[in-house]
This record gives structure tokens, C-alpha cells and sequence, in this order.
């Protein structure tokens, strides 16, 4: 199974940078560098697929994309 897309950005309003996963509604998380965000999203994504899974939820499909990739050599 492939597994969810992860945005992560700054935000200049929250002074923070944001970890979110586009396929899972509202699966979000913060933190003050790029890593921690990540880490608290990784957490916050196992808590949504928990509390999807025990509720009975569908749990989507990995699905996005971004609509550009770039790569630097």
C-alpha cells in the first residue's frame, strides 16, 4: 500500500510550520521546525486511522499527488 501525501509549509500567521494530509480531512499538526511538524502529523495520522478504524469509517485510499514535482540535481 502506498502511503499518504504529507504537505509540510511554514505559516507566517501561526509563526509555525504545518504537516497536514490532504486524503485524510483534517489530519493536521504543527511544530517548530519542518521535523517536528512531521513528527506530530505522523502521531496525528495513526490517532485519525485509529479512531476511523474503531468507529467503523471508511479509511480512504492514498490519493493525492501535488500537481508538480521538481527535482534538483
Amino acid at each position: 500500500m502506498k502511503d499518504y501525501h504529507i504537505n509540510i509549509f511554514y505559516s507566517a500567521d501561526d509563526e509555525a510550520y504545518i504537516a497536514d494530509i490532504p486524503d485524510l480531512k483534517h489530519c493536521s499538526a504543527h511544530g517548530e521546525t519542518p521535523k517536528e511538524a512531521l513528527r506530530e502529523v505522523l502521531i496525528a495520522k495513526a490517532l485519525w486511522l485509529e479512531v476511523a478504524q474503531e468507529e467503523g469509517l471508511a479509511i480512504p485510499e492514498p490519493r493525492y499527488r501535488p500537481a508538480i514535482y521538481q527535482v534538483y540535481a
